[in-house]
């Protein structure tokens, strides 16, 4: 077998799995190439294995036969090949890069230790992103440690629920107003506040770290900018993430915010395809696992001979679920899809039980649905995702909709 017949994909997540497992499903010989020392694994359960509900094994990801442990330094686009650690290069027919994302670190004074330009953390300071960050996490969780988490989206929500389960004083501080606010509207955005709390998670909103403190190379306190300071013996940057684009850049491929693709997932050179975090397609980048999945999907076809497939975007749907024990209600569920807050002139029909902790809410344009926020009983979930993604006019207004928020039975 050549080269010139071989199709490698350098990243080992989500998205660099499920192509090589379908691309060795179609008989598309394949090597993939991930630099982690930990099997593949979904990087979406992470806070589980945090949280103590799940071991690493249980969220490992079943790895194709042929994957290489390595560290890509390079790519030569003239001889088709990429460049190792130590030197050593392998070949490629066609080159795919699904190579993720790596986490937004805030430009907060003392973040950095002195080796500053390997970007080394101080001792307590950590990222939530690779399994190692979560591990290092959850030797140092103890009851009773006190842990910041600075970033109140989905990934902040996520870790500072993990911590407060395995019994540490936790506090959450949100730059902007509210919590997850990407994804839920405010009543729902409460609605996960007050779960929290339930849990024993201070939150504070509209508050801006400015200052990680630090002494002996270890944190001690988090400082904000009214100049308030709080103990901390663990800190958690849960800022976001940004599309990893190093290797596509120094290859001198087409980069905006992500690695810039087209309806084939091609990047500007017809031989090197992209897929996943990394990528910018028709100038979105999701940074989600559905979109991610999808990609891999039509890139296999497309690689295994099917020429008429693409990847024309994903309309994709938040889902999180937080459990532990604690908080006012439970378990606790929410799925948020499309636009959940109305422009002038939408129609919006509303449900909630404050008894009960639940809140549905859909926003209809033009008889259409265009999005939706489901916080507690998410039975309806399935019913309405369908109708939002058809994108088809509905019935009515008024009843059918009433249907698809009461009924479920939709799911």
């Amino acid at each position: 077998m050549t080269s010139n017949d071989r199709v490698v994909v350098i990243g080992s997540g989500l998205a660099g799995v499920r192509l090589a497992r379908r691309l060795g499903e179609l008989g598309t010989p394949v090597t993939l190439i991930g630099e982690e020392e930990h099997r593949p694994y979904n990087r979406v359960l992470l806070a589980e294995v945090l949280a103590g509900r799940y071991s690493p094994e249980v969220i490992a990801l079943p790895a194709p036969a042929e994957l290489t442990r390595a560290r890509i330094t390079g790519i030569d686009r003239s001889a088709r090949t990429v460049v190792h650690a130590d030197g050593s290069v392998t070949g490629y027919g066609r080159l795919v890069l699904a190579t993720g994302s790596n986490p937004v670190l805030p430009p907060l004074r003392g973040l950095f230790t002195a080796s500053a330009e390997e970007h080394e953390l101080p001792e307590g300071v950590h990222a939530f992103r690779t399994m190692d960050d979560c591990l290092g996490l959850a030797k140092a969780v103890r009851p009773g440690v006190r842990a910041v988490v600075i970033g109140g989206g989905l990934l902040g929500v996520s870790a500072a629920r993990a911590l407060a389960v395995r019994g540490a004083q936790v506090v959450l501080a949100q730059q902007s107003e509210r919590l997850m606010e990407r994804q839920l509207d405010p009543a729902a955005s409460r609605l996960v506040r007050r779960h929290l709390t339930g849990l024993g998670v201070e939150v504070h909103t509209e508050c801006r770290v400015r200052d990680v403190r630090c002494a002996g190379g270890a944190v001690r306190s988090v400082e904000m900018a009214d100049g308030y300071a709080l103990d901390a013996d663990l800190v958690v940057l849960a800022c976001g993430v940004h599309p990893r684009v190093g290797l596509a850049q120094a290859a001198g491929l087409d980069v905006g915010k992500g690695v810039v693709v087209d309806d084939k997932l091609r990047t500007s050179d017809p031989y090197i395809h992209a897929i996943g975090d990394c990528v910018q397609h028709a100038g979105t980048v999701y940074g989600l696992a559905a979109p991610a999945l999808e990609q891999a999907d039509a890139l296999a076809a497309l690689l295994a001979g099917d020429t008429g497939a693409r990847y024309t975007g994903t309309r994709s749907l938040t889902r999180l679920t937080l459990t532990g024990p604690g908080g006012p209600f439970g378990p606790f569920d929410l799925a948020a899809f499309g636009e959940t807050e109305a422009l002038p002139g939408d129609d919006v029909v509303q449900l909630t039980d404050a008894t009960r902790g639940t809140y549905r809410k859909v926003v209809v344009r033009d008889d259409r649905l265009v999005g939706g926020v489901l916080v507690g009983e998410l039975g309806t979930v399935g019913a309405l995702a369908r109708a939002w993604e058809g994108a088809e006019p509905l019935p009515s207004a008024g009843g059918p909709l009433l249907h698809l928020l009461t009924n479920d039975g939709g799911s």
